[in-house]
């Protein structure tokens, strides 16, 4: 008599993870998620370790977070996951000013983005 279980948001061989409140422009986090689009895994996760970027950290955690999430929640292999969609988002904006010459006020804006990952087993060819 419990509820009904929730319809999937993903197609059955794909999963995803998503973060947010992410202290970036938007514009910047885009250039690293454009990095690992369509890649497999494990050469994306080896591209974000040594890239210098600094929001890198990040992206890395959250496509680890999706890797997880289809290993133990959907039971898909590992090895033949490809990051299929990688999509940045806006989130809030922190305004904050600062005292400029002749009374003016500057403008400070710190904007917070958020990441969604998703990532697609893909049969091998041999």
């Amino acid at each position: 008599m419990g509820k009904e279980k929730n319809p999937r948001r993903v197609a059955e061989t794909e999963a995803m993870a998503k973060t947010r409140m992410l202290r970036t422009s938007p514009q910047k986090l885009n250039l690293v998620a454009a990095l690992i689009r369509g890649k497999k895994v494990e050469r994306a996760l080896t591209d974000l370790t040594f890239s210098k970027k600094r929001i890198a950290g990040d992206v890395k955690k959250c496509l680890q977070s999706a890797i997880a999430n289809a290993e133990n929640n959907h039971g898909l292999d590992v090895d033949e996951l490809v990051v299929a969609e990688a999509w940045v988002g806006k989130n809030m904006v922190l305004k904050r000013g600062r005292p400029r010459a002749r009374g003016r006020f500057g403008k400070i804006q710190k904007p917070f983005s958020e990441l969604t990952i998703k990532v697609r087993q893909v049969e091998e060819q041999v």
